[in-house]
């Protein structure tokens, strides 16, 4: 029985960014693409912080500080998503769960939409990022529900295979018709 649907940020509840910045600037050469994941990597679990991490990654682009920022900072919240979730949040529990560098959530979602989720999840937060499994059973816990009676919705294939590894049921995002249609059958 499902008890709670858990959402990823960056794709799914608001337009992502850094996905085609790094395939621009890095997607033509393989060592600069690897660097710039090792850079994201660590950003995401902590290691090092967010500026630093822009500043290595504009240092590799050849691109200003301001010209990152702007590239990447461009995530608009996906407004008929939040209210589908408005519906879903009656029957229940909604998890946020991102692999981000910082808490900059605030500068792309409301208060109220920010309201909806009973727990966020952030990878900075605590040094473990998807598809690790650790990251999908410490939101189950902080949900306290059990892996297999959560939902992850997120847009990228690896994750949805290391949720699935860690006991949850999952569904690759493309949009909310087609994530209307994939959570009916789940939830039957």
């Amino acid at each position: 029985m499902t008890k709670a649907i858990i959402f990823d940020c960056f794709g799914v509840l608001a337009t992502e960014a850094w996905l085609p910045f790094k395939a621009k600037y890095f997607g033509h050469d393989p060592d600069l693409l690897a660097q710039v994941e090792a850079i994201s990597w660590q950003a995401n679990r902590g290691i090092i912080r967010r500026d630093t991490a822009i500043q290595q990654t504009a240092k590799l682009a050849g691109l200003a500080v301001e010209d990152v920022i702007q590239a990447i900072d461009r995530n608009a919240p996906n407004e008929e998503l939040f209210a589908y979730i408005r519906e879903l949040e009656k029957e229940y529990k909604i998890g946020l769960l991102s692999n981000i560098a910082g808490n900059f959530l605030y500068q792309i979602f409301t208060d109220e939409h920010l309201a909806l989720f009973d727990v966020v999840s952030l990878s900075f937060e605590k040094g473990y990022a998807k598809p690790q499994a650790r990251a999908f059973e410490t939101i189950a816990e902080e949900l306290d529900v059990e892996p297999a009676e959560c939902v992850l919705v997120d847009d990228q294939e690896r994750n949805i295979t290391g949720a699935r590894e860690a006991g949850m049921k999952a569904i690759l995002y493309k949009n909310v018709p087609q994530l209307k249609k994939d959570l009916a059958k789940l939830l039957d």
